[in-house]
């Protein structure tokens, strides 16, 4: 069985991915701080990949992890997710998210090559195209100067990642992961108030949070809010795999590729609103705030190099991702 490493492997992203790796024949193999995660994902993922995963807690800032892991284990790969997320936040702290998302990057990058592991898939962002000059942008699009400090990390990320050919990289550049497992046994739960839009929206519903804030009305799009393209994560989690299998089957054309990841089409947070309403037939309680410090206006993903390369394409719709939002949501218990 080939062993991946999976850091951040408890979050959000990092969970599900897991899941597909075991589902695809993969031994996952999760690094995670816990920082803003919980152990108790392991209990879902026990449950879904039929074995509990290894699992590590540790810090990708610090090398020693890796030597303990490599020492254990034949790792063939690294799934690299173990990076601050937020871009409000970013803005608030931004040497708290240059340590962790390069800082992190670096040591990762330095445990590696000691351990002589060359095939590393990267967790980026549609940030890298800060306000694109044209919608939806394509792999090769001009990386624009980044509007939050979380954009300009993943910017930094890449040309680190340019620069060192020795280690082969697929670098997914997506867009906006929402939803959870259908079986909701796992999902986003982060700690604390939620940055995002739909944790923070199924809280509300379920009245563990005042109203959603919409952060502007007035950008110029067809309802004046802001448009992202939404992909449900289980789609973006076997995204990773396919990228994985491109690498490890040396089917890459270069040491460094990149894939935008997305479904290729836009919702406003308004359009997300009425779709969680029409799936779920709650209704959201939000009101209209002032626009947020880093949010471009609007952005969704040209998917054609990834569907035509990759062999990959998001197969799940908006109202899918809100009732596994829902369904997630309910089964939750409010923290004390």
């Amino acid at each position: 069985m080939t062993e991946v490493l999976v850091t951040g492997g408890l979050g959000f992203i990092g969970s599900h991915t897991v899941v597909s790796l075991a589902y695809a024949g993969f031994t996952p193999v999760i690094l995670d701080n816990l920082s803003n995660s919980r152990i108790s994902v392991l209990d879902g993922l026990e449950q879904l990949c039929g074995y509990r995963p290894v699992f590590y807690e540790g810090d990708v800032n610090n090398p020693e992890v890796y030597d303990r892991i490599c020492a254990a284990h034949t790792i063939q790969a690294v799934i690299h997710f173990a990076a601050f997320k937020a871009v409000g936040e970013s803005v608030e702290k931004p040497l708290a998210y240059y340590r962790n998302n390069v800082g992190g990057l670096i040591s990762l990058l330095e445990g590696m090559q000691k351990s002589g592991i060359s095939n590393l898939v990267f967790s980026s962002s549609c940030t890298v195209y800060g306000e694109p000059d044209h919608v939806p942008p394509d792999e090769s699009a001009p990386v624009k100067p980044a509007m939050s400090p979380y954009g300009a990390t993943k910017q930094m990320g890449e040309q680190i990642l340019r620069d060192i050919p020795s280690i082969r990289t697929q670098c997914l550049r997506y867009f906006n992961p929402i939803g959870a497992h259908e079986s909701a046994q796992i999902g986003e739960l982060p700690l604390g108030v939620p940055n995002n839009l739909v944790p923070y929206l199924t809280q509300s519903v379920a009245g563990w949070r005042g109203p959603l804030t919409v952060h502007g009305n007035d950008y110029p799009t067809p309802d004046g809010s802001c448009i992202r393209d939404y992909i449900h994560v289980m789609d973006l989690a076997e995204a990773h795999v396919a990228a994985l299998n491109r690498l490890l089957g040396g089917k890459s054309d270069s040491a460094f590729e990149v894939f935008n990841i997305g479904t290729g089409k836009g919702s406003s947070v308004l359009e997300v609103i009425q779709a969680f309403e029409e799936a779920t037939g709650e209704k959201v309680p939000f009101t209209i705030g002032p626009r947020r410090p880093g949010d471009i206006v609007q952005v969704w993903a040209d998917t054609q190099k990834v569907d035509n390369q990759l062999g990959w394409k998001a197969r799940r719709d908006l109202h899918t991702m809100m009732k596994d939002a829902w369904r997630w949501q309910q089964q939750l218990t409010r923290p004390s």
